[in-house]
C-alpha cells in the first residue's frame, strides 16, 4: 500500500483490532509480550538503535514523558516522544518532543510498516494473526524514531506495564507516576495489584525513578528494585521543598534537591497546576541521576512544555480549559488548578467520560465548584452512559444549580454561548476523547 494522505494512515491503523476500545471481556493473551517481540524482530528491532526512557504510571506519565523529552532536545539530543492517546490529531502519538514529525517522513515509514505486513503473522499460540492497533502504533513509533536518527526516546506505556506492548524496551531509565486505582477489570482492583503491573518495566540493573506514593505502591516498586539489582530513585527522599504557585501566567516552581544534588532549581512553568511542578521534578531528578542535566539549557526545555489535553487553555469566544482529568485524584488536582488561576467565579463545567470511570466520584467534586455542569459525549471511542451520568447529577446537584445532557460536543458549545456571560471560564474534563471532540468543535462556531 501507498499512502497518498496522512488520514489514510490513521484510517489503516484503527482498521485491525483495537484494544485500547475494549474496557470488558479483555483477553489478557492478545497483550504477550512474545507478539510484540517477534513482530519488532521482522522490522529489524529499530526501538535498539537509540537510549530509551520508558514511563509508566496512572497519571501524570504523558506529563513527565513529556519534561523529558523537551528537557534531552532542550540539551541538543534529538529526541522522540510516544504517548497516547492523542486529543485530535493522530500525529500527536509520535513527535519529535511535540514537534510533528515531517509529512514525508510519516508517509514513507507508513508505507514501509505495512509493506512488512505483507509476510507477516503471528503464530496461532501468539493470539490474533496480525498486530493490535496499539501494537501498530507503537511499532510505527519506534520505526520513525530510528528515521529521524532520534539519539533518544521517552516511551510512554499505553496501559499497565507489565504486558503492554512498549515493555520489549531495554532502557536507560524506568520513571514511576502516581498509582491510583484505574482499568480495574484489567490491572486489578487495588493500588498494590495496580503497582504490581507497572512495576515490570524496571529492568535489571537499571534506575528507576518514582514519583511520590501511596505505601503499598512504594513497597511494591522497593520489592521489584530489589529483585531486578536497580537503584530506586524517590521523589519524597531526594526532593526536601516543593513550592509552586501560578501567578503571571506561568507555574512559578522552586524546587530544594537534597544530597547528594544539593541544588535549588527555580522555573516557571507553561504548564498550569501544582501537580505539574511535580512531575517536572520527577523529570528533573531523572536527568540529574543520569547526568543528561545541563544548567540553563535543561530548565528552557522544561519550562517550554506544553501538552494538548492537560490543563490546556484556549481563547475562544470563551476562555475554555481542557483537560483529560478521569480519576478522583487526576479531577481534584484539574478542579484546584482551575480554581487557583480562575478564583471563586463559578463558571461551567462540560464533563463526560466512560461507562467504566468512577462517574459519581468525580461529580461530587464538580457539583461543589459549579453553578452550571453540562453532559456531554466522551468521544466513540470508548463506550459512556450519558443517561447514568445526567441522573446521577440531577440526583446530587443543589437547588440553584443549572444543568443540561448535550451529546454533541458543538451542542454543549452552543449551550455555553447562550447561557454563560462572556468573562465566565469553562472547565472541560473526563475524557480525553470530550476534550478532543470540543476542541474540534470549537471551529465550527
Amino acid at each position: 500500500m501507498v499512502f497518498k494522505k496522512l488520514s489514510d494512515i490513521e484510517s489503516f491503523m484503527n482498521s485491525f483490532t483495537n484494544l485500547e476500545k475494549k474496557t470488558d471481556q479483555f483477553n489478557v493473551r492478545t497483550y504477550r509480550l512474545d507478539r510484540m517481540k517477534a513482530f519488532m524482530d521482522s522490522l529489524g528491532n529499530p526501538q535498539n538503535s537509540y537510549k530509551t526512557i520508558h514511563v509508566a504510571g496512572s497519571k501524570g506519565k504523558g506529563s513527565t514523558a513529556a519534561f523529558l523529552a523537551n528537557a534531552l532536545t532542550a540539551n541538543g539530543e534529538k529526541t522522540g516522544l510516544f504517548m497516547s492517546p492523542h486529543v485530535t490529531d493522530f500525529r500527536e502519538r509520535f513527535t519529535l518532543s511535540g514537534a510533528f514529525i515531517e509529512d514525508s517522513i510519516l508517509l514513507k515509514t507508513a508505507d514501509r510498516l505495512t509493506e512488512s505486513l505483507k509476510t507477516f503473522r503471528f503464530s496461532e499460540d501468539l493470539g490474533y494473526g496480525t498486530p493490535t492497533t496499539f501494537e501498530l502504533y507503537t511499532a510505527y513509533a519506534f520505526m520513525l524514531f530510528k528515521e529521524c536518527k532520534c539519539t533518544y526516546a521517552v516511551i510512554e506505556t499505553g496501559l499497565g506495564g507489565r504486558l503492554d506492548a512498549t515493555n520489549i524496551l531495554h532502557p536507560i531509565a524506568s520513571v514511576l507516576t502516581p498509582i491510583e486505582l484505574e482499568h480495574t477489570a484489567i490491572l486489578g482492583d487495588t493500588i498494590e495489584k495496580i503497582a504490581v503491573e507497572k512495576s515490570k518495566i524496571i529492568k535489571k540493573n537499571t534506575p528507576a525513578f518514582t514519583a511520590c506514593q501511596k505505601d503499598e505502591a512504594q513497597k511494591v516498586f522497593e520489592e521489584e528494585a530489589r529483585e531486578c539489582n536497580s537503584t530506586l530513585y524517590s521523589l519524597s527522599s531526594s526532593v526536601s521543598s516543593l513550592k509552586s504557585r501560578w501567578e503571571d501566567g506561568v507555574q512559578k516552581c522552586t524546587m530544594v534537591f537534597s544530597k547528594p544534588y544539593e541544588d535549588t532549581v527555580e522555573l516557571k512553568l507553561a504548564m498550569p497546576g501544582e501537580v505539574q511542578a511535580y512531575n517536572c521534578a520527577l523529570a528533573l531528578l531523572t536527568l540529574k541521576t543520569l547526568g543528561l542535566y545541563k544548567k540553563g539549557t535543561t530548565e528552557k526545555g522544561l519550562e517550554s512544555t506544553k501538552l494538548p489535553g492537560r490543563a490546556e487553555i484556549i481563547k475562544w469566544k470563551r476562555t475554555i480549559m481542557l483537560d483529560g482529568a478521569h480519576t478522583d485524584r487526576s479531577m481534584e488536582n484539574i478542579l484546584k488548578t482551575f480554581r487557583e488561576i480562575y478564583g471563586k467565579k463559578k463558571g461551567l463545567c462540560i464533563f463526560g467520560c466512560a461507562h467504566d470511570k468512577d462517574y459519581r466520584g468525580m461529580l461530587d467534586m464538580i457539583v461543589k465548584d459549579f453553578d452550571k455542569i453540562v453532559i456531554s459525549r466522551p468521544g466513540t471511542f470508548k463506550k459512556s452512559d450519558l443517561n447514568a451520568l445526567f441522573t446521577y447529577l440531577e440526583s446530587i446537584k443543589t437547588e440553584n444549580q443549572v444543568t443540561a445532557l448535550r451529546e454533541e460536543g458543538r451542542e454543549a458549545l452552543k449551550y455555553v454561548l447562550e447561557n454563560t456571560d462572556k468573562n465566565d471560564p469553562v472547565l472541560v474534563c473526563g475524557s480525553f476523547y470530550l476534550a478532543g471532540e470540543i476542541k474540534e468543535s470549537l471551529e465550527c462556531l
